[in-house]
């Protein structure tokens, strides 16, 4: 009867330990079924353009973009400024110090959940006791000192999961920002890189316009000298003179231009405008990638940070379900003690104390539930984003490749265009 009883014991025990978890168990959202990103299927090569230099670029599908991407261009200026981006930026300091904040509320609640608390009590009170008072008839002994020290364990049974939960939501929330940090180094290369390519552009329509420029002083030293000696109408001159001003007056503008982006980029390697040394850019030191890769539509979702992040969203939501479940669920918590007390560390009496609690919600006004109802409707908002960001991704995607095929197009005519004939 006695073995018995024990083994029973031992089993709700152990079935407390273990327990169960409640709420939905997590899965990731179904890869999207599409094979392409436009409706018409797009060409795996753009258009080549007329001319000794003219090139096609070749669509790669199925093939990995590489992580340090902008090095396609062959530019070891913009190489320079986008590590210098990566190592200095405060943007990314930001990403890493809320990463490290997400990774440590992860560590302190696990330690909290999985394992005891154990805790040390100690105190030395001086006291003199009037035993007269007791109505003792004996002397009163002199003042003593009464030392009592204990260590305090307690556990809360996670039977329903309720910490189980909270941490998996913990883990996505640390899934988010590392998928957050990426994103900012992704997001944070190509600003450098757009910067810097504009600024080789805004060069080049600077040369361009000094050139015209230098053209136009001509023009007007002619028309002048050809209106001196009788063969220039005033107003053939005065019209040279003004278009000579229009030009001169187009470049101030584009320097400014140019002065934003150095500002800009200077600001993206996290330097003031003062102390930042931008790399000048050429067009002709830029070199357009022969092989564009293209991820298929599948591994794009689980390769784009955006959409990672999303994901690990809509995984916390589902982990705050559980936790609002199990809190319907009655909690138990075991405790203990084990100390002493006396008037001295060889002399005292010992003590100890060995319990548990348990508390079931009964009447809350309804709070419990609704913030049930709460964290589903949360999950449910968590899931409506993450298939906006796919969405979205995808259109993305798709005006960028339709942009490529257009742009090689518009290149093909322009080139024709200004070719001799």
């Amino acid at each position: 009867m006695v073995g018995s009883l024990r083994f029973g014991i031992v089993a709700v025990v152990a079935g407390a330990l273990t327990g169960c978890t409640v709420g939905p168990r997590y899965h990731a959202p179904a890869r999207p079924s599409v094979g392409t990103y436009t409706p018409e299927p797009q060409p795996t090569k753009t258009v080549q353009s007329a001319g000794k230099d003219g090139a096609s670029q070749t669509i790669k599908r199925s093939s990995d973009i590489p992580a340090e991407w902008w090095t396609v261009f062959q530019s070891p200026q913009l190489d320079r400024m986008v590590h210098e981006a990566l190592a200095n930026s405060p943007t990314l300091a930001q990403a890493n110090a809320r990463l490290k904040q997400a990774q440590e509320e992860s560590n302190a609640q696990t330690g909290a959940a999985k394992y005891p608390t154990v805790s040390a009590n100690g105190s030395a009170t001086r006291e003199k006791l009037n035993l007269a008072t007791f109505g003792v008839p004996f002397p009163s002994p002199g003042p003593f000192t009464l030392l009592n020290g204990s260590v305090v364990v307690s556990y809360a049974l996670d039977i329903f999961g309720a910490k189980r939960r909270l941490i998996e939501g913990l883990n996505a929330q640390v899934e988010f920002q590392e998928w957050q940090l990426q994103g900012a180094r992704l997001m944070l290369a190509g600003n450098v890189a757009s910067a810097a390519i504009r600024q080789a552009e805004v060069r080049a329509q600077m040369d361009a316009t000094r050139s015209l420029l230098a053209l136009q002083e001509k023009s007007v030293s002619i028309a002048e000298k050809r209106y001196a000696a009788g063969g220039f109408s005033e107003y053939d001159v005065r019209s040279q003179q003004r278009t000579l001003a229009e030009i001169q007056a187009s470049l101030p503008p584009l320097e400014q231009q140019l002065d934003s982006l150095n500002h800009q980029l200077a600001f993206l390697m996290g330097k003031t405008p003062a102390e930042a040394q931008v790399q000048a850019l050429s067009l002709n030191g830029l070199h357009l990638p022969q092989e564009l890769p293209v991820s298929v539509p599948s591994e794009m979702v689980r390769q784009r940070p955006d959409i990672r992040a999303a994901e690990a969203l809509l995984h916390q939501a589902s982990a705050n379900v559980g936790v609002a479940t199990a809190n319907l669920y009655p909690q138990i918590t075991l405790s203990g003690s084990a100390g002493g007390i006396g008037t001295s560390f060889t002399e005292g009496g010992a003590v100890w104390n060995v319990g548990a609690s348990l508390s079931q919600p009964i009447f809350n006004g309804g709070q419990l539930r609704a913030e049930k109802r709460k964290a589903v409707a949360a999950y449910d908002e968590a899931g409506a984003t993450y298939r906006q960001t796919v969405l979205e991704s995808f259109r993305e995607v798709a005006d960028v490749l339709r942009a490529i095929e257009h742009d090689a197009q518009t290149l093909k005519s322009r080139t024709e265009a200004a070719s001799p004939s």
